[in-house]
């Protein structure tokens, strides 16, 4: 008989404390009084302790594998974990007076919000692919319900609809990749597959299991030709929620699938490379430009959010510590500015609802020029303008790609960059250089919203002025996975 293995709880102290927290916002949820505005400051209580809990771990330096190595909590996890964090907090902070204006104030949202980020540390710490699995399917199945929150907006439940349907077909296509490799190493822990797949590069099973998982975290970064349910989602889910699918899930996605491709599937780095070459031309070019043609500042920025998706797969593709350090600083950089961007627009109110249009922000910068000022700064980062961290970010990315002898696929990336300029460009001109069009714009006063807009501003001049000391954080966390 096989032992049990032993329960080393410590391996997942910050995902648990984020999970405890959920618990205990629904637990609270029950209780008096009436209304639910200290829950929001319970679950940002939460996020904050397990942040400081991986900071403590971190400084600690000991690496812990658990669950007979299903677990890993090394400092890879633990950079991810403060991504997640960060973007979890952010949107918490953009959610209190928000669901307050939209008379949704509950306690489910942020008990659906904080399993959801425990399914995100999850997914950062897994070490086999079983647990992938879960991370994804409890992140995943919060989110379906977050994005239909507002039952009474159709577009609300049919975003939710599209996201769970496509979701679920494309949990379909990971199972099977997961059964595939299975059968063509024996296992589904990653230094075991990575064993396996060493001895036989070239397996028929192995590569067609690599082809289906690629399809699975395909749908959950939304890069081409799985991109089409972002639009639709970002725009009818509630704009915090979207601003946490465009940041935390997506960081988390990445945390899975660099840690897949490179330790368990390294032997297959002629196969996978080949292939997200082109799939990160594709996404690239195929976001930035749709994006040009869309007035809808949500959908924007869905297709913006996958363009970037294609910048951080040349990264992928560049391999090698440079190349996977690069996309870990570029995901801090683009969590702190996208997040920024929603919160932006979610301040903005016409009297029949958001406001969501280019048109909307017409004057902006008249009105309020801090507000214009602040998103003016999250576009420019978005674009890629220095000293802004969007700049850094790119040039790491970039600068990797061109080590490892990807010119071409770097040309492509700096082109679509160039295009990328126009549309975000184009809502800077609206605010600053546009009379308003006569609809009824009203800016909404939000203290806790003003909170995270100044942590994410902080954020991005931060890390456009003094990238060093994060970029080496970056290296220090992937070097055990690309030695």
């Amino acid at each position: 008989m096989i032992p049990a293995p032993p329960i080393a709880l410590g391996a997942l102290l910050p995902a648990l404390i984020v999970f405890g927290a959920g618990a205990l916002v629904l637990l609270l949820d029950l209780l008096p009084p009436r209304t639910k505005d200290h829950l929001g400051g319970v679950a940002l209580a939460g996020i904050v302790l397990a942040l400081l809990a991986s900071v403590w771990l971190w400084a600690g330096g000991t690496d812990v594998r658990a669950f007979r190595d299903m677990v890993l909590l090394d400092r890879y996890a633990l950079f991810f974990h403060f991504v997640i964090c960060y973007a979890a907090a952010l949107a918490v902070l953009l959610s209190i007076d928000y669901l307050r204006r939209n008379g949704v104030e509950s306690g489910e949202y942020y008990a659906l919000l904080l399993f959801s980020t425990t399914g995100m540390m999850l997914l950062a710490s897994a070490g086999d692919l079983l647990v992938v699995f879960l991370g994804i399917e409890l992140m995943s199945l919060s989110l379906y319900v977050l994005a239909g929150l507002f039952k009474m907006r159709l577009a609300s439940g049919e975003a939710s609809m599209k996201y769970f349907l496509l979701g679920a077909f494309a949990t379909g296509f990971l199972l099977y990749g997961i059964a595939l490799i299975y059968g063509a190493t024996g296992s589904t822990n990653f230094d075991r597959i990575a064993a396996a797949a060493g001895a036989r590069p070239r397996d028929t099973l192995l590569t067609i299991g690599l082809g289906l998982l690629l399809v699975g975290f395909g749908f959950k970064i939304s890069s081409v030709p799985f991109h089409m349910w972002a639009p639709d989602v970002y725009e009818g889910a509630p704009t915090s929620v979207t601003a946490l699918i465009a940041t935390g899930s997506k960081a988390a996605a990445f945390a899975a699938l660099i840690r897949v491709l490179t330790v368990a599937l390294r032997a297959a780095q002629p196969d996978w490379s080949v292939l997200l070459w082109a799939v990160a031309a594709l996404t690239m070019t195929a976001g930035n430009v749709i994006a040009i043609a869309q007035s809808n500042l949500k959908r924007m920025l869905a297709y913006s959010s996958i363009a970037h998706v294609g910048y951080m797969l040349v990264g992928l593709v560049a391999g090698g510590a440079a190349g996977a350090g690069a996309v870990l600083f570029y995901l801090l950089a683009y969590t702190f500015t996208t997040a920024g961007a929603f919160g932006a627009i979610l301040l903005v109110e016409r009297s029949d609802g958001e406001a969501v249009e280019v048109g909307d922000y017409a004057g902006l910068a008249r009105r309020n020029p801090v507000l214009a000022a602040t998103l003016g700064l999250f576009l420019l980062s978005l674009v890629g303008i220095p000293p802004l961290a969007g700049f850094v970010g790119k040039f790491y990315l970039f600068g990797s790609a061109i080590r490892a002898g990807y010119v071409w696929l770097t040309v492509l990336g700096v082109l679509n960059s160039a295009i990328a300029a126009y549309y975000y460009l184009r809502v800077i001109v609206y605010m600053y250089m546009h009379e308003p069009e006569g609809v009824e714009v009203r800016l909404v006063p939000s203290f806790a919203g003003g909170i995270a807009l100044a942590i994410a501003v902080v954020g991005i001049v931060l890390l456009g002025v003094m990238p060093a000391p994060f970029a080496e954080l970056a290296q220090v966390a992937v070097a055990p996975l690309v030695r």
